[in-house]
C-alpha cells in the first residue's frame, strides 16, 4: 500500500471508518437488495483501491497522492451512482428485450476500465489479464477459429451483462464480499485490537514451545488459531513468521524448514474452520447451503492437515534431537488459562453459526464479544479510539477481496453467457477418456495453475466456474467437487515453482526460496491426497453416517502417520527409502473408499511403525 502523508491518511481513515460503519449497520439491521448492495459497495471500494494503491511501484514510497489517482478515486463511483439514482428502472429492465441506452454503454465500459486498472493495481497483472481476456471473449469470441469460436453479441449486450445484471461484476463473489467478508474482517480487526490475536500466541507458546522442536509447533498452533481468522497464507506467513521462524533457527532447525514449517502452517489458515477466508463464504453462496455446512464438511480435513504437520515437525525434531524452549522465556501456562475468556468471541461465532443464525450477525456478535473482554486488559482495553481503529484496520484489507471478487464476476459471466463453460467440460471429457480420476488430476492442474498467479479466492472462483461443472456431470458430490477446487487453489501457496507463501517465509528466514517450497511441499503432502479421497469417500467431509465418518476419519489418521514417516523418513530411528516407499503406500490404503482396505492400510501403518521403528541397538534408539 501508499505511504500517505498525515492529511490524507486522516482523509482516507475518515473514509475507510464510513465504509465500515455502513457495513456494520448493514449487517445487523439487514442488507439492501442484492444488486443494490453490491453496487454500493464496490462504489465504496474503488476509491480505497485508487488511493491506497499507487499505479506503478515506484511511487509507493510517496506521501503524496497524483491527482490522477484523485481523479480515478472519484471517478470511479460513477457506475455505482448511477445504479443507485436509476436502481427502480434498472430492476425492472427485461434482459436481452429492453435497448441499453447510451449512457448506460459508456459507463458499462468505463466500469470495465476501472475494475481492469484497479485489480492490476491491487491483485496483480495476471488476473487482470485473464479478465480482461474473457470480458473480450464475449465480444470477438464469434470471430476466433476452431473450437474457441464463441457466440455472437453486440456490444450493448455484453455491458448488460457484465454492469445491468447480478451475472456479471455484481454477481455472487462480489456479493459475498458485500456482505460476510467485510464484517468478518472487521471482526479480525477486533480481534487483533482486544488481544485475542496475541492471546493466540500466548497459548501457542504456553502449551507447545516447551517439548521437542518447540518453536516449530508453536508456528504450527498459533498459524492455526491466527490463519482461521485472517484467512490469508502470506499475511499470515509475516504476521506469525517474524517471531516463530527466528525461534526454529535458534534451536537448530535449518533456515530453509523452520520458512517451509512456517509456510505450510499459514496456508492451512484458509481450511481451518471457522472462517476459512473469503473463498469459503463464496463456495456456500455457489452451493445454496448455510455457511455451517461448508464449516463442518471442513473440520476433519483441517485436523489431518495440521495433525500431518505437528507430527511430522516433532518427528524431525526427534530425528535432529532438537530440544524444546525453557519455561522461563514462555508465557505461563497458569496465565494463559486465566485468560481463556478471550475465547468467548471465538466460541460464540462458532455457536451462532452452528445454531443457523445468518454468519453476518455471528461476526457481528463476535465484534461485540471482542470488545468485552478487552475490558478486563489494561493493555487491550477497547476505548473509543481503539473501536474505530478496528473498525478501520479491518476495512482497509477489503479491497484486495473486493476487487478481486468483482473482476471474478466478469469471468463467472463470461462463462456462463458464452458456452465457454461447456467447452471446457468437453475438453476435460475428451482427454479424461471418462475415466473420473483422470479429470480430478486435470481439474488440479488447472486450481493449482491458477492458485499460482491469482490469490486463493480469485483462483477458487475460476476454478469452481471452469472445473466444478465438469466432476459435477461425472457423478462427483457438489460438496465434494467445490471443495476438491477449493483446496488446489490454496496448496498452489507451497507448490513449486510459484509457491508465494513460501517464497515469504523463506525471506524471512533467509533461506533459499526453492529448497524452502519443496520442503513445504513435503510437509503439506497430505493436502494433495485428502481432496482425491474425499471425493470417493464423503465420511471425509463428515457427510456420511456416523460409521463412515468414523472409519474416514481411522484411515485419515492412519495416513497421517504413513505420510510422515515417508516424508521424514524416521520413526524411532531412520528408516531406509525402501520403507518410506512402503509407508506412502500404506496411506494410500487408509485413504482407500473401502472401509476394508482402509481397516488393512491402518494395521499395516502399526505393525510397519512398532517393527520398523524398533530396528536399531538400544543405545541409539531415540526415545519418542
Amino acid at each position: 500500500m501508499r505511504a500517505t502523508g498525515s492529511i490524507v491518511r486522516k482523509i482516507i481513515y475518515i473514509y475507510i471508518l464510513g465504509v465500515g460503519l455502513f457495513h456494520l449497520y448493514t449487517s445487523v439491521f439487514g442488507s439492501f437488495e442484492a444488486y443494490l448492495q453490491r453496487s454500493l459497495h464496490l462504489s465504496m471500494v474503488f476509491p480505497m483501491a485508487f488511493i491506497l494503491f499507487p499505479m506503478r511501484a515506484a511511487e509507493k514510497d510517496s506521501p503524496n497522492v497524483p491527482w490522477y489517482d484523485w481523479l480515478l478515486a472519484i471517478a470511479s463511483m460513477a457506475p455505482g451512482l448511477y445504479i443507485v439514482l436509476n436502481y427502480e428502472a434498472i430492476t425492472f429492465r427485461i434482459v436481452q428485450v429492453d435497448d441499453v441506452t447510451i449512457a448506460q454503454q459508456v459507463l458499462g465500459l468505463a466500469l470495465i476500465f476501472f475494475l481492469l486498472e484497479a485489480t492490476r493495481r491491487v491483485v496483480g497483472l495476471p488476473l487482470a489479464i485473464i479478465v480482461g481476456f474473457f470480458a473480450g471473449y464475449m465480444w470477438f469470441g464469434n470471430f476466433m477459429p476452431g473450437v474457441m469460436k464463441g457466440l455472437p453479441f453486440t456490444f450493448a449486450e455484453v455491458i448488460e451483462e457484465i454492469y445491468l445484471t447480478d451475472e456479471g461484476v455484481f454477481s455472487i463473489p462480489l456479493g459475498v464480499s458485500a456482505t460476510f467478508v467485510m464484517v468478518f474482517l472487521i471482526f479480525g480487526g477486533f480481534l487483533e485490537k482486544s488481544g485475542v490475536g496475541q492471546y493466540f500466541m500466548d497459548f501457542a507458546q504456553a502449551f507447545t514451545g516447551t517439548s521437542p522442536g518447540g518453536p516449530a509447533k508453536i508456528s504450527v498452533v498459533s498459524s492455526a488459531l491466527f490463519g482461521s481468522i485472517s484467512g490469508a497464507a502470506v499475511a499470515n506467513v509475516y504476521g506469525t513468521g517474524t517471531f516463530t521462524i527466528p525461534l526454529m533457527k535458534r534451536i537448530g532447525y535449518p533456515a530453509y524448514f523452520a520458512g517451509a514449517v512456517e509456510s505450510v502452517a499459514s496456508t492451512g489458515g484458509q481450511i481451518m474452520p471457522p472462517i476459512m477466508g473469503a473463498g469459503a463464504f463464496i463456495m456456500a453462496s455457489f452451493l445454496g447451503v448455510p455457511f455451517s455446512d461448508i464449516i463442518i464438511a471442513a473440520i476433519v480435513p483441517a485436523i489431518l492437515y495440521y495433525g500431518a504437520v505437528l507430527l511430522m515437525v516433532h518427528l524431525g525434531a526427534l530425528k535432529n534431537n532438537l530440544r524444546g524452549l525453557s519455561e522461563e522465556d514462555l508465557p505461563s501456562k497458569k496465565r494463559v488459562l486465566l485468560q481463556s475468556y478471550k475465547l468467548l468471541p471465538i466460541v460464540a461465532l462458532v455457536y451462532m453459526l452452528l445454531s443457523g443464525f445468518s454468519p453476518m450477525l455471528a461476526a457481528a456478535i463476535g465484534i461485540l464479544g471482542a470488545w468485552l473482554v478487552s475490558l478486563p486488559d489494561p493493555e487491550h482495553r477497547m476505548g473509543p479510539i481503539r473501536i474505530l481503529d478496528a473498525i478501520v484496520a479491518g476495512s482497509k484489507n477489503v479491497p484486495v477481496v473486493a476487487i478481486a471478487c468483482a473482476a471474478a464476476g466478469i469471468v463467472v459471466g463470461s462463462v456462463s453467457l458464452t458456452g465457454f463453460g461447456f467447452k471446457f467440460v468437453g475438453l476435460v471429457f475428451s482427454l479424461a477418456q471418462g475415466i473420473p480420476f483422470i479429470a480430478l488430476v486435470l481439474i488440479a492442474l488447472v486450481s493449482l495453475i491458477l492458485g499460482m498467479g491469482l490469490p486463493t479466492t480469485s483462483a477458487y472462483i475460476l476454478g469452481a466456474a471452469l472445473g466444478v461443472p465438469a466432476l459435477a456431470k461425472l457423478g462427483f458430490d457438489p460438496l465434494a467437487a467445490h471443495m476438491f477446487v477449493f483446496y488446489f487453489a490454496i496448496v498452489s501457496n507451497i507448490t513449486p515453482p510459484v509457491a508465494l507463501a513460501a517464497y515469504a517465509a523463506s525471506s524471512l528466514a533467509q533461506s533459499d526460496p526453492t529448497q524452502t517450497a519443496v520442503q513445504a511441499l513435503k510437509l503439506g503432502i497430505l493436502a494433495f491426497m485428502v481432496p482425491f479421497a474425499f471425493c470417493y469417500d464423503l465420511g471425509l467431509l463428515s457427510n456420511a453416517d456416523w460409521i463412515g465418518n468414523g472409519f474416514a476419519l481411522i484411515g485419515g489418521i492412519g495416513a497421517l502417520f504413513a505420510m510422515a514417516f515417508a516424508m521424514l523418513g524416521f520413526i524411532r530411528t531412520t528408516i531406509p527409502v525402501w520403507q518410506r516407499v512402503i509407508f506412502a503406500a500404506f496411506a494410500v490404503l487408509c485413504l482407500w473408499p473401502l472401509a476394508l482396505v482402509k481397516i488393512i492400510g491402518v494395521a499395516a501403518v502399526v505393525a510397519g511403525g512398532l517393527i520398523w521403528g524398533r530396528k536399531i541397538s538400544g543405545d541409539k534408539t531415540v526415545s519418542a
